[in-house]
C-alpha cells in the first residue's frame, strides 16, 4: 500500500510539473512543494475582471485552525507565517468605531497551538503590519496617533523587548511592512498620509522613499485607509491601496530608488493585504476585506499579472472580514478580524491547488 502511495505521488509530481511547463514556460523553477500538489476536484468558478472564466477549484480545504476573542480586542490584522509552520500574528486591540478599552498584541502560535505573547501595546493603539527577516528578527508596526512617543515600527529584541526603530508623525498610520531583499532597509506603508518609507533595520530617521495621489486615502470613505499591504516580489515593491481599490507596482531601481508607480488592477474595493504563491510568478492572493466598512464582499480573490482577478473564497466559506494572507508552500492562511456580527475572529487555512492557479496566468 505504501509503495502504490508513493507511486502515486510521484505520477502527481510529474503530472503538475508537465503543466506547469506547458502552460507557465517554468522549466528549473518548481518548488518542491508545487510539485506534489494534486489536482483538486474540477468545479465552476467565477469571472475575473474581463469577464474570463476559468474552471478548477484553486482553493479546497478551507477550516478555521485558530478561533480568538474579539471582545477581548483578539482582532487578526497581520500575519507572518514561519519556517516551521508557526505564525506570527498582529492582534488589534480594537478597531475603527470600537471601544477602545484592549490593548493591542503580537502573538506567535506554535503549530500545535500554543500561544506566546510577544508584545503588548498600550489601550488606544493598534499593532497592524508585522514581518520576519530572514535573520528571525521579527518587526511590527505600532500605530498610535497622536503619541510621537510611541507611534512607528518596532524590532523583536533577543532579550524579548521591543526597540522602536522609526519614529514616525503623531498624524502617520503605520501599517504594512516589507524587507528588501538584501534584508537591509524595512519599507513602512503609512495608511494615513499616503507614504512608503524606508528605514536601516538597525534603526535611524525614516525617508520618505514613494509619495503620490496612488497611495492616498479617500477621506470621504468611513474606513480612511491608503497604502495598506506591501511586498517586495521579483524587483519591485507591491502595493495594495485599500480605499482605492488598487494593486500597484513600483519597480525598484538599481539605486534602490522607486521607479513609476503602475496600477496593476483596480475596483477591488477595501482590497487588503496578500501575498504570493510561487517567487517565480507575479500571480498573487489577496484579502478583499468588504465588511469592516460595509463597503463590499469579504472575498479572497487571485490577482493576475495583466489585472484580470477572479474570487476564489466568499463569505460562504467562512470569511468574517478578511485581512490578509500567507502561503508557506501550498497552504494558504487567511486572517480574519471578526468585525460584522457574530464576531468570527480567526485564522483560516486552505489548500492551493497551483494548476488551477495558474491556469489563469495566460489570459
Amino acid at each position: 500500500m505504501q509503495q502504490q502511495h508513493q507511486q502515486t505521488a510521484r505520477r502527481s509530481a510529474s503530472s503538475a510539473r508537465r503543466f506547469l511547463k506547458k502552460n507557465v514556460g517554468i522549466a528549473l523553477a518548481v518548488t518542491a512543494t508545487v510539485a506534489v500538489v494534486a489536482a483538486a476536484p474540477s468545479a465552476s468558478a467565477g469571472t475575473g475582471k474581463t469577464g474570463h472564466a476559468y474552471r478548477g477549484a484553486i482553493v479546497t480545504d478551507v477550516r478555521t485552525t485558530e478561533k480568538f476573542d474579539f471582545d477581548a480586542g483578539e482582532i487578526p490584522e497581520n500575519i507572518h507565517v514561519n519556517r516551521d509552520g508557526s505564525m506570527n500574528l498582529s492582534m488589534l486591540g480594537s478597531c475603527v468605531g470600537c471601544e477602545r478599552t484592549q490593548k493591542p498584541q503580537l502573538i506567535h502560535v506554535s503549530p500545535s497551538g500554543e500561544r506566546t505573547v510577544l508584545a503588548t501595546g498600550q489601550v488606544g493603539e493598534a499593532i497592524s503590519g508585522n514581518t520576519r527577516g530572514d535573520d528571525g528578527t521579527v518587526y511590527y508596526s505600532v500605530w498610535a496617533r497622536g503619541d510621537l512617543a510611541r507611534n512607528g515600527v518596532y524590532k523583536l529584541l533577543p532579550d524579548g523587548t521591543s526597540q522602536r526603530i522609526a519614529a514616525l508623525p503623531g498624524d502617520s498610520g503605520p501599517n504594512g511592512l516589507a524587507l528588501d531583499p538584501a534584508g537591509r532597509t524595512l519599507y513602512i506603508a503609512d495608511s494615513l498620509q499616503g507614504i512608503i518609507y524606508s528605514v536601516p533595520v538597525s534603526g535611524g530617521p525614516v525617508t520618505p522613499w514613494l509619495t503620490g495621489a496612488a497611495l492616498e486615502r479617500i477621506p470621504t470613505e468611513a474606513v480612511q485607509l491608503g497604502a495598506n499591504g506591501l511586498k517586495f516580489h521579483n524587483g519591485a515593491l507591491w502595493i495594495s491601496n485599500f480605499n482605492q481599490g488598487t494593486l500597484l507596482r513600483v519597480p525598484v531601481t538599481a539605486t534602490g530608488a522607486a521607479g513609476p508607480i503602475r496600477t496593476v488592477t483596480d475596483g477591488l474595493t477595501n482590497l487588503d493585504d496578500f501575498s504570493f504563491p510561487a517567487p517565480w510568478s507575479d500571480v498573487l492572493i489577496a484579502a478583499q476585506n468588504g465588511t469592516s466598512s460595509r463597503k463590499g464582499p469579504d472575498r479572497i480573490v487571485v490577482i493576475y499579472p495583466n489585472g484580470t482577478y477572479k474570487p476564489v473564497l466568499t463569505g460562504a466559506d467562512g470569511l468574517a472580514s478578511p485581512t490578509a494572507t500567507a502561503i508557506r508552500g501550498n497552504q494558504l492562511y487567511i486572517t480574519n478580524g471578526g468585525l460584522p456580527e457574530p464576531h468570527d475572529a480567526k485564522v483560516q487555512t486552505g489548500r492551493i491547488n497551483f494548476p488551477a492557479l495558474l491556469a489563469g496566468a495566460a489570459h
